[in-house]
């Protein structure tokens, strides 16, 4: 529907913008710095695309209301946000319910909170990998990331590595 060189040419246009956007995301990657800072056209963007939250200014990227957006939708975008909601549990949990990657980019406090680490394994089981020494040692944790993918096991503590349920779960084929 837009081209990019419409878009170029009225990158600085705020309505403009904020219709284009509610079509066709992609089109914020090419609004002006001053847009990239307002808040309507920011959340618009990345309502529609989570992705979009990488062309977002600073000071919108430390918006809960937009990054929860945006990792709700994709959560690998955590890696945008901001380090203080890096560390707001609400907002990693949104995002390790869709992309258990998003433990990567968590605080080293989340890190170590169950309920965030439990919800990443469960769809990344390898995610484990950058789980907290005390929760790699978790039997609850430890099953679920095994679950999902057997190579997290690699991951698992020695300490409940031979555990009976932990081995059957390797042993048992899918």
């Amino acid at each position: 529907m837009y081209n990019k060189e419409e878009v170029l040419q009225k990158a600085d246009d705020r309505e403009f913008i904020l219709n284009a956007v509610k079509q066709e995301a992609w089109v914020y990657e090419f609004a002006s710095e001053r847009l990239h800072d307002d808040e309507e056209i920011t959340f618009e963007a990345v309502k529609k695309d989570g992705i979009e939250l990488e062309f977002a200014s600073d000071r919108l990227k430390d918006n809960k209301k937009i990054v929860f957006e945006a990792v709700s939708k994709s959560g690998w975008v955590a890696c945008y946000a901001s380090e203080r909601l890096l560390n707001d549990k609400e907002t990693l949990l949104a995002g390790c319910k869709i992309d258990g990657q998003i433990l990567y980019y968590a605080s080293e406090n989340l890190r170590d909170d169950k309920d965030v680490v439990l919800e990443a394994v469960k769809n990344k089981g390898i995610i484990l990998k950058y789980a907290s020494k005390r929760l790699r040692q978790d039997k609850d944790v430890a099953i679920a990331a095994v679950t999902q993918n057997k190579k997290a096991y690699e991951y698992v503590y020695d300490t409940i590595k031979n555990d009976e349920e932990i081995q059957n779960l390797i042993t048992t084929q899918k």
